[in-house]
Order: C-alpha cells, then sequence, then structure tokens
C-alpha cells in the first residue's frame, strides 16, 4: 500500500488480506460418530443472508463429512458463493466439503465475532464470485478468498463497530422472525377457515353454498402466444407464469403481443380478476395473485388462467380459497402432468368445488387476512428502512 493510500485511513486503520488474520480450519474426522459428533452442516442447511445455523443432519443417519467445525467458527459456502450462505456455529459437527469453517488467527488483531460481519460484506461476496471457477457449479477456493483485502480498523473502534452491528443484526432477525410469524398465522388462518365441520371430511356449515368454480365465476384460458404483429392499438402488454407470484404480480419484465380486437372483452384484465398459473411445477401449479393495478390495457398469456368472481363472491375470499388448494396441493391433485410440468386445465380448474358463505362471514376472513397482510408490510418496510441503514454504514466504512 502506498504511504499516499495509508495516510488516507485514519490513525490505527490499516489494509489487510483476509489470509494475514483469518485461517481456514483444517481439522478432520474419518468417524464422526466414534469421535462424539452428533451433527452435520450441509449446504442446505445455510440460510442466505442468515448468520445462524437454524436446521442441521443428524450424524447417526449416516453422512460421509469430515471437515470438523467447532462453536464460534464462522462456516462460508464455497460452492456458488453467490448464494451468499455465511453462519456462525453455535455447536460442534462436521460439514460439507463445500463449506469451510473459518476463524481468527488472533482475537487481539481481529476480533472473532467481527469476522461473520467481515464475510457478509458486497465486497467480500464480489471476490468470491469473481475469483469462483466452474460453469454449473462454480467454487471459489481459500487462495483466492485469502488474497481479499479489506480495512481493518484497531482493536477499539473494532469493539464499537461489532456493537453496532449486533445491535442491527438482532434487530434483522427479529422482524424476519416476526414475518414468518405472520406468514404462519396467515396460513393457520386460511386452514381453519376452510377445514369443513368435523364429523364429516366433506361438509362445511349447512347455510354455506358449495358450488363449482366455474358456477362462482368465469374461468378463462389467456391467449396463445402469436407471432409479432403489430396492428395500432391491439399491441398489448400481457401477463405470463412468470409474472405472477403466491400473492403478488411482477409488472417490471413485461411482453407484448397482438390481440384481436374481438378478444380483448376475453383477454383484458379488470381490477379483482384472479390469476393463476396454469403449467408449472406440481408444487407451485395454481399459484395466483389478484390483479388491481397495471398498465393501461394489459392482457395476460395461455400459461394463465383468469377467475372473475360473480356478484356473491368476493375476490380476496376467492383467492384466499385458491391460496388454501395450492397449500394443500388440491391443484396438484387435478393436474395433467407431461414430463416435469403440471398443467392445471380450465375445465378442471372449473370443476372443483368452492365454499362460498355469505358476503359477511366473506368479509370476516378478508379482515383477518388484510390485517395479517398489513402487519407484514409494515415490517417489511422496517426492514428496507434497517436495511439502508446498514448499507449507508457500509458505504462510510469504505470511504474511510
Amino acid at each position: 500500500m502506498s504511504k499516499k493510500k495509508n495516510q488516507s485511513l485514519k490513525p490505527g486503520w490499516r489494509q489487510v488480506k483476509f489470509g494475514d488474520v483469518v485461517q481456514l480450519s483444517k481439522a478432520r474426522s474419518q468417524d464422526p460418530l466414534a469421535d462424539g459428533i452428533e451433527r452435520y452442516v450441509g449446504l442446505e442447511h445455510l440460510e442466505p443472508g442468515d448468520l445462524r445455523i437454524r436446521s442441521w443432519g443428524n450424524v447417526a443417519d449416516g453422512v460421509t463429512f469430515t471437515s470438523v467445525f467447532q462453536p464460534g467458527q464462522v462456516l462460508f459456502g464455497k460452492r456458488r458463493a453467490y448464494q451468499r450462505k455465511v453462519a456462525v456455529a453455535h455447536f460442534s459437527g462436521v460439514c460439507s466439503g463445500d463449506i469451510y469453517a473459518l476463524e481468527s488467527k488472533d482475537s487481539k488483531i481481529l476480533l472473532p465475532e467481527l469476522l461473520p460481519f467481515i464475510c457478509q460484506t458486497d465486497a467480500f461476496f464480489d471476490h468470491a464470485v469473481g475469483t469462483s471457477a466452474g460453469s454449473l457449479s462454480p467454487r471459489t477456493n481459500w487462495t483466492s478468498l485469502a488474497d481479499f483485502q479489506f480495512l481493518l480498523p484497531p482493536p477499539p473502534e473494532q469493539k464499537e463497530l461489532l456493537s453496532r452491528l449486533k445491535a442491527q443484526n438482532e434487530a434483522t432477525h427479529a422482524i424476519e422472525d416476526a414475518v414468518r410469524t405472520l406468514s404462519v398465522a396467515r396460513r393457520s388462518a386460511l386452514m381453519d377457515a376452510f377445514r369443513p365441520d368435523r364429523g364429516s371430511v366433506d361438509r362445511y356449515p349447512s347455510h354455506w353454498q358449495i358450488k363449482r368454480v366455474g358456477q362462482a365465476g368465469d374461468v378463462q384460458l389467456g391467449q396463445k402466444r402469436q407471432p409479432s404483429v403489430h396492428d395500432g392499438d391491439n399491441v398489448r402488454p400481457y401477463l405470463r407464469v412468470a409474472n405472477v407470484f403466491d400473492g403478488h404480480i411482477d409488472f417490471s419484465d413485461l411482453m407484448t403481443m397482438h390481440f384481436a380486437k374481438r378478444d380483448l372483452a376475453k383477454y383484458e384484465l379488470i381490477p379483482g380478476d384472479i390469476l393463476l398459473n396454469e403449467g408449472q411445477t406440481r408444487e407451485l401449479v395454481g399459484r395466483s395473485a389478484i390483479f388491481e393495478h397495471g398498465p393501461k390495457g394489459i392482457c395476460f398469456q395461455m400459461t394463465l388462467l383468469r377467475f372473475r368472481c360473480h356478484g356473491d363472491l368476493m375476490s380476496r375470499f376467492a383467492h384466499a380459497f385458491f391460496q388454501h388448494c395450492l397449500y394443500t396441493e388440491q391443484f396438484a391433485a387435478r393436474c395433467l402432468k407431461t414430463t416435469s410440468i403440471a398443467h392445471l386445465s380450465a375445465a378442471g380448474l372449473a370443476e372443483m368445488p368452492m365454499p362460498v358463505p355469505p358476503i359477511s362471514e366473506q368479509m370476516k376472513l378478508v379482515e383477518i387476512l388484510e390485517q395479517l397482510d398489513l402487519a407484514r408490510c409494515k415490517l417489511l418496510d422496517r426492514s428496507e428502512l434497517l436495511k439502508q441503514v446498514i448499507f449507508a454504514g457500509q458505504a462510510a466504512h469504505e470511504r474511510l
């Protein structure tokens, strides 16, 4: 590092290589069970962006892993580093060969608790991804990671920085846990709402109507993909399966095609229309969202089914029922399957039984779900604000 660059740093700060202050654990166990090791961790157990290890496997169930890690060490997923898998071990175990167990060389130079936050920085991940090799399953290596350079503050400032990072991390986890709790509560509300009376698997409350979906509303398959024909106003943006997720529609990647004027009544969307994925994996077929706003005159393609409610059925109640069908795999059970794709036909959807309670009871469920969704949105907004604070802090750190 040049003197000029060194003079631009705050007093006590210095630029170091990752390998100068961090070491790779080389501890191994050829027989983890005999060595008293009970748990193992694979890449599937590490959650992107979450420093906690929330799941693991049991060595007694059989495992070929031999790399040993200890509490406090940082586990970094070297395969597909773009997935940003970093966690701090709170127990001992063995891990996949695609996971590095890292630790500080000297706690007086680099606080061990600061290491996971260094591994979470964009700069570190950019370096890991940029030094990865392989097309289908790219991996970085220790030699490359050891060359990563970053700014290291003196120990007293490391403690101050660590205190702020821990507070931010705890706040982030608290929000994430609350969001998960709300998601579980929402799904439980759906399960309770559409659970038949006990004593009969097919009997809802006697005052509820049971209709076929095709009686409760209109089912329409989207238009077949047309060649690029341009005919003035009849070239329209349209939604396809890639735009429709569970509970929301992504308008950021729209395509256009020609819709004949005579067909616009069939394919043009209006607020309240529910769109369902017609062709997907068995786990995702029937995934749905309500169209409430979007580009004027937007239509939909044949990879989607549209359901438009009749007057005695609320769109949000119908959507809640469709979500229940997705979560309980009722759509998958009715699908036609070709290769790996499951297809929910318009006729198959139209024939499904749908409970239709009085509007007042529909509104009760809708209100409960809206309150849960509103609470979730508020938490996600707080999460975004927290991220902005964290990113601002990182940017200030990089400018030093």
